[in-house]
């Protein structure tokens, strides 16, 4: 180790050469989603950043080649609650695979025959000029039906929360596609939010899961279960599991007609199977103080699949750390081997074989296929290749902290690190503190070349799953209840004070950045705590009295009756915890990014925050996005962003950056 050292050149920290640039992180930025099978073939999503952000379907054909399904301008990505979720589905024709995808700018959904000569995508649903328009989510295609199942999403007036959410069938072949008529109501139950149904094998009933405002999916859902009348509309549905403080993540048909689901009733996501005939809520199969689903912040996410052998390939683990074979009998699970440590959530089967996403420290996201009758898993899409020598990727840290009153802080640390560069010995670094969105939402353990491109120059980073943070357990999830804005700014200073008390970190040069809710939780530390230089805030929530009065979308629109309390019982709560109400309290240098097409986080708050500090004497930079919402995609965005974020720091920290890098101008 000592000639190791000495063949070291020593330079400043912030100062060491990369060659991460930030255009090769906004090149690999994104991952593949919602794998399935279509006929034998295993089928994805991939994001394109270089294309305006687009996400491309892909098929792996038999001789293993990748082929994009749809070329520019499609986009499948749904809109629905505006994260999305899945967006298409397939199954394998007398003439080849059909697929049913919903395109990004429109909002239909088409149908498609890629391999028949000469066919185009055609428009299977109406347009609409009210509100949002219609949009669709959680398709199934049922070729012996016609039809494609799934949720409809149908604004009835200007405002976000003037819309409804219903099961439908869409009819694939000649269809009025001028005619919402034409889409079919499937249940007259009424629920704020549904999933799509599930069709039982014998087809005499389906499964979904419903909630309503104020609850979020992760606090309490209802798994309904109703029978299929003989024109193919759904009965009276009852409630077969869940209720206010029970949240039911997913459910499946298993092959033998018995119900699989996942629910937190024991404090943890564990798997559940019943009979939907004779009665019972479901009785546990694998009860483990781990997680086998995760929050449904997507409709459409899948944490487990059904195989014909009576099998269950499932993903789980303290987070999504796995995926293994589950046998229901016995409780046993047999993970497949690899190096992946993080698993998306989206899994598929087909016969004995199961495809999932998944990632490592050493690894971005890649298409995975487990042969489950054999235990093999190898790469089969978007096979991760290393752009760069991996001598620059970082070396996490996975480190448990003590937070306020003793209670536990999981992170993930990144120290600097170079393959021909070490600091002085009387330098510490300079340390970045990245919080989560979410809130109810986590850091995975990955590779993640923005995080490769400060570590590699010299600036450590700190990844937080403060108190709130989904992998842990209901119980840990359930700290940030009432606590937004407290347990979660308390959380990611004891990380960031604790690698400064230790002599891991540069107590004078600690910084601090998230986005969306992460944003909040950036804007909220720089607003009441002084542990920080600096910070950067990126799409974020800044006012709660007006995110509560109809400033953001439906789905999130009463999340704060949970994470902060009901707004008529509490209201000078709203205002004492907004950073928008507190901008005067700011006295680091910030740097705030927005997207102007954002309906999550608007605008509008972003511009009041950084009007309020006008002529403060408080250096800071607003940077807005035309044609980004929430959650940049574009590549030119992504370049601008990440510079723009070392330039903050480099000014603040008197980083002497190797190669330069645009200077980002900072106001008073």
């Amino acid at each position: 180790m000592g000639e190791e050292k000495d063949m070291m050149q020593t330079q400043a920290y912030g100062s060491w050469p990369s060659p991460i640039d930030a255009a090769l992180a906004a090149a690999h930025d994104g991952s593949p989603a919602h794998a399935d099978f279509v006929g034998d073939e295993a089928w994805w999503t991939e994001p394109r950043p270089a294309e305006g952000g687009r996400r491309v379907l892909v098929r792996r054909r038999p001789d293993g080649a990748e082929e994009s399904v749809l070329p520019e301008p499609w986009n499948v990505r749904s809109r629905v609650l505006e994260y999305g979720g899945r967006s298409w589905a397939g199954a394998e024709g007398p003439d080849g695979p059909l697929v049913v995808f919903a395109n990004f700018s429109d909002q239909r959904l088409y149908a498609y025959e890629p391999d028949t000569p000469g066919a185009v995508p055609r428009p299977l649903t109406p347009l609409s000029d009210v509100g949002g328009g219609l949009r669709y989510v959680d398709p199934c295609v049922h070729l012996d039906r016609g039809e494609a199942w799934c949720v409809l999403e149908e604004f009835t007036g200007e405002a976000p929360t003037d819309v409804r959410r219903v099961a439908v069938a869409v009819p694939l072949y000649d269809t009025a596609t001028d005619d919402r008529a034409a889409v079919r109501e499937l249940s007259d139950a009424r629920h704020r939010f549904i999933t799509g149904p599930r069709l039982s094998p014998d087809g005499a009933r389906v499964a979904w899961i419903a909630w309503d405002h104020p609850r979020m999916p992760w606090d309490g859902t209802e798994l309904l279960v109703a029978e299929v009348r003989a024109d193919g509309t759904f009965g009276a549905p009852r409630v077969f599991a869940g209720g206010p403080e029970e949240s039911i993540a997913q459910a499946e048909w298993a092959p033998d007609g018995r119900l699989l689901f996942a629910s937190d009733r024991s404090g943890w996501w564990n798997l559940y199977r019943a009979d939907p005939v004779n009665g019972g809520n479901g009785v546990p199969i694998c009860p483990r103080d781990e997680e086998f689903a995760g929050p449904l912040w997507q409709v459409g996410s899948g944490w487990f699949a059904p195989l014909d052998s009576g099998l269950v390939a499932v993903v789980h683990g303290k987070g999504a750390t796995a995926l293994g074979v589950l046998d229901p009998e016995t409780g046993e699970v047999v993970d497949a081997a690899g190096p992946w440590t993080e698993w998306s959530a989206t899994v598929a089967v087909n016969g004995t074989r199961a495809v999932g996403v998944a990632a490592s420290p050493r690894s971005a996201y890649e298409v995975v296929e487990l042969d489950t009758s054999t235990g093999r898993a190898r790469v089969i899409g978007a096979a991760h290749d290393d752009p760069v020598d991996t001598a620059y990727y970082p070396e996490p840290r996975i480190r448990t902290f003590s937070g306020p009153a003793g209670r536990e802080v999981h992170a993930h640390v990144y120290p600097p690190h170079h393959p021909a560069r070490i600091a002085p010995d009387d330098e510490l670094p300079p340390y970045v503190v990245w919080v989560h969105g979410g809130p109810t939402d986590r850091s995975p353990l990955v590779l993640d070349l923005e995080i490769a491109y400060f570590t590699s120059r010299g600036i450590g980073v700190a990844e937080v799953n403060y108190g709130g943070s989904t992998g842990y357990g209901r119980a840990y999830r359930n700290r940030l209840r009432e606590q937004w804005g407290i347990v979660d700014v308390e959380d990611c200073a004891a990380v960031a004070l604790a690698l400064a008390d230790e002599g891991t970190a540069d107590r004078d040069r600690l910084a601090i950045r998230g986005g969306s809710a992460g944003g909040w939780t950036t804007a909220s530390s720089l607003t009441t705590t002084d542990v920080y230089a600096c910070g950067t805030i990126i799409y974020p929530v800044l006012d709660l009295t007006e995110w509560a009065a109809g400033g953001t979308h439906d789905f999130e629109s009463r999340y704060l009756d949970s994470m902060i309390g009901p707004f008529d019982e509490v209201p000078t709560r709203y205002v004492e915890r907004s950073p928008a109400e507190h901008a005067d309290r700011v006295t680091v240098p910030f740097l705030l990014l927005q997207g102007l097409d954002d309906v999550i986080c608007p605008p509008e708050q972003a511009e009041r925050f950084v009007s309020e500090l006008a002529g403060r004497g408080v250096p800071h930079a607003y940077i807005a996005f035309e044609g980004e919402g929430h959650g940049f995609r574009r590549v030119d965005t992504l370049i601008r962003a990440l510079e723009s974020e070392l330039s903050l720091y480099a000014q603040v920290f008197r980083l002497n950056v190797s190669g330069g890098a645009p200077t980002l101008e900072l106001a008073k």
